[in-house]
């Protein structure tokens, strides 16, 4: 019965649902209107440019007027009478020029076509409903405006279809009249465009081109103009042209029955989704790219700080002040608990290193938390007075280091987890910092053992490059906000003062941490005390370790929200640690992924060597910040070929761990402890005597 209590109590719980039920709802209708927006702004299937034309149009349409209809196939032209001028606006809506074009005619009691551009109706709306109000005739300019000769079949077909769905979303109206982008008189509908005026022709378009720009408005004429100042201009010098006695539209200047046809129920809803899904990826691009510029920005100004603090913190190592107190030199005995569960890959190496360790006067205590595995009996194995092995029904990591609290016969405590291996001096460069009076804390240097893998390399680059150069900062900020549960020392009075280890979080180490700063104690960091670490090693085991530390952080800033209020440590931790918590390991992480979207974005859309360039430029800045921490923690430079990789999956998984935590707390959901597979090869990478190595493989 115990055995299976055991089990239920470690069982992983279910990964809440409902995170998972939204993005699926989410993402595909953000991806949806992103790649919508690319397509329709930035015209991504070339027709950017016309082609060259290789074959003239027909002689009898190159002779005729400017309006071309297909009968049966054959094309037949025609032109307004004299004095008679058709005005004709190509592009837009546009927000500043239409409203002033159309204040223009209404003085002048003229008519005009607009031909509209899709994409600009979808935006504007509004302004496609006053021109057809104002009475006014609409045609399409085709959806992006991209050349049509040059367009796929499919991209031409789409650039019709979709300026037909946007009019009848925003004016309820389908029109027959299609004025080609890029081409002005007859003559320039010439090869591949005057095959696109044939197909749309065999669809039941009306093409209308313009007169040439030589002929006199007194003969009667089509005049072509786009949406801008010269526009207006152009179009005040004929409305006030005294030879010219009728403006009007194209359909009645040559005397044809109104293009304008209603629209259905349904294709009016489909037209409105158009311009709702216009709407949601203008909204999104405009969106990313302010969220791309604080976040990058934010992330600019965070490794900023790591190099400027870390830099400032090894001054102040290495910086002789004259005058300055020399603190003692801490010989007092001390007692390391090891909680354990399941731990017999490992347990012996652990347990070993403490042995060895030149600071012999220990009291190690390994507590069984009610294991299922040979762990304490493996540390019962050890022949060593200084070690003692409680065994506990299983109650959770926070109830095993309180047991072993209770066990201590020294002032001073050291908690390490039962992966983990010591380096010979770390216990004694640990407690060192603890001569202070008013350091209730110490934090080590965490190092990673298992590096051989890439998922393992990547690991160690966070480890040094994350962790240790932010351990650095909040030295000499004096707000550590954890200390690891790895490798960390506390005052025993310090910790019965707080009441012990809360089981309130599934952070139990930045909880602890916290609450002694709350309790008015010093945390600081001890970079010579090294301990070395069995790390995951399967994106699987990772998930779930990443997931309960983000998910015990958020609970542990919450849970310590108040000492941002408090004086003095507290309140300093508060307003530091809290906030760069809060901002740099929460906030942030939501919003990074933004920065991939849109770089993606920028890649498909607005040009791959501006979007790599940006990217490259931010991995240059990470390499750099890298090989400093890197650097100062004494490790290889060789580790950084790693790091591009680390960008393009670690990160991203390391994000949506955030994302899922964030979502967790706010649905409620209460995730149980998880734990990790053990191997035993916290030590590989420091050659552990052959001894420990034979221990833990028995």
């Amino acid at each position: 019965m115990r055995r299976r209590a055991n089990r239920a109590r470690h069982r992983q719980s279910r990964d809440p649902r409902g995170h998972w039920l939204l993005l699926i709802l989410v993402l595909p209708v953000m991806f949806g209107a992103l790649l919508f927006e690319g397509w329709t702004t930035h015209e991504v299937d070339a027709a950017k440019t016309r082609k060259d034309c290789a074959s003239p149009v027909p002689r009898s349409v190159d002779k005729g007027g400017p309006v071309v209809r297909f009968r049966d196939g054959k094309p037949e032209s025609s032109a307004v009478p004299a004095r008679t001028v058709a005005l004709t606006y190509d592009g837009g809506p546009d927000p500043v020029w239409t409203p002033r074009l159309l204040k223009l005619l209404r003085a002048h009691h003229a008519h005009a076509t607009f031909f509209l551009r899709g994409s600009q109706a979808a935006q504007y709306p509004d302004l496609v409903r006053r021109i057809r109000a104002e009475g006014h005739e609409i045609g399409s300019n085709s959806y992006t405006g991209g050349a049509m000769g040059a367009s796929s079949p499919v991209r031409a077909s789409l650039e019709l279809s979709l300026t037909q769905k946007a009019l009848a979303g925003s004016a309820g109206i389908h029109t027959k009249l299609l004025r080609l982008p890029q081409t002005t008189a007859v003559d320039t509908m010439c090869g591949s465009e005057w095959q696109a005026a044939r197909k749309a022709g065999a669809e039941g378009y009306t093409l209308v081109a313009a007169d040439r720009w030589y002929r006199n408005p007194s003969q009667g004429v089509i005049r072509q103009f786009s949406q801008n100042d010269l526009a207006y201009l152009g179009s005040k010098e004929l409305l006030d042209n005294p030879r010219v006695k009728k403006f009007t539209t194209v359909s009645q200047g040559v005397r044809q029955p109104p293009p304008e046809e209603p629209v259905s129920g349904l294709e009016r809803w489909s037209g409105t989704a158009l311009i709702w899904a216009k709407a949601l990826g203008h909204a999104f691009v405009s969106g990313m790219a302010w969220v791309l510029a604080i976040a990058g920005g934010l992330g600019l100004l965070r490794m900023a700080m790591l190099v400027f603090f870390a830099r400032a913190h090894v001054r102040r190592l290495t910086r002789f002040r004259p005058g300055s107190p020399r603190l003692r030199e801490i010989a007092a005995p001390v007692t390391v608990l090891v909680p354990a569960y399941n731990e017999e890959a490992g347990i012996e190496s652990t347990v070993h290193s403490l042995l060895a360790s030149t600071h012999q006067r220990l009291q190690v205590i390994v507590i069984d938390d009610g294991s299922t595995d040979r762990t304490a009996d493996l540390a019962d194995r050890i022949d060593d007075p200084r070690v003692s092995v409680i065994r506990q029904s299983n109650a959770g990591k926070a109830a095993a280091l309180n047991t072993g609290l209770a066990h201590a016969r020294h002032d001073i405590v050291v908690m390490v987890d039962a992966d983990t291996v010591f380096e010979p001096d770390a216990i004694h460069c640990l407690v060192q910092p603890l001569a202070h009076p008013a350091v209730g804390a110490v934090s080590g240097n965490t190092k990673v053992g298992n590096r051989r893998r890439l998922l393992g390399r990547w690991q160690h680059l966070e480890y040094v490059f994350g962790f240790n150069l932010d351990r650095r900062m909040f030295e000499v900020l004096e707000c550590m906000p954890t200390v690891p549960g790895a490798i960390g020392a506390f005052r025993r009075d310090a910790l019965l003062g707080i009441g012990g280890v809360s089981e309130d979080t599934l952070a139990e180490d930045t909880d602890l941490t916290m609450a002694l700063w709350q309790a008015g104690w010093r945390v600081v960091y001890e970079e010579s005390a090294v301990a070395w670490t069995e790390v995951p090693t399967s994106l699987r085991q990772l998930w779930r370790q990443r997931y309960r530390w983000c998910y015990g952080t958020i609970q542990a800033v919450w849970k310590h929200r108040g000492a941002a209020l408090q004086m003095g440590p507290a309140g300093r931790f508060g307003r530091r640690g809290l906030s760069y918590l809060a901002l740099f390991q929460i906030a942030l992480p939501l919003f990074a992924p933004i920065v991939d979207i849109f770089a993606l974005y920028g890649l498909l859309f607005l040009g791959p060597w501006q979007s790599a360039g940006v990217w490259c430029g931010f991995l240059v800045v990470q390499l750099v910040c890298a090989g400093y921490a890197l650097r100062l923690d004494g490790e290889k430079m060789r580790v950084l070929w790693a790091m591009p990789f680390q960008l393009l999956v670690y990160r991203q998984l390391m994000y949506l761990v955030v994302i899922q935590s964030v979502v967790a707390l706010l649905l409620g959901t209460r995730l149980k402890w998880q734990r990790m597979h053990r191997s035993g090869t916290a030590a590989q990478t420091i050659g552990q005597p052959v001894a420990y190595e034979s221990l833990s493989s028995r």
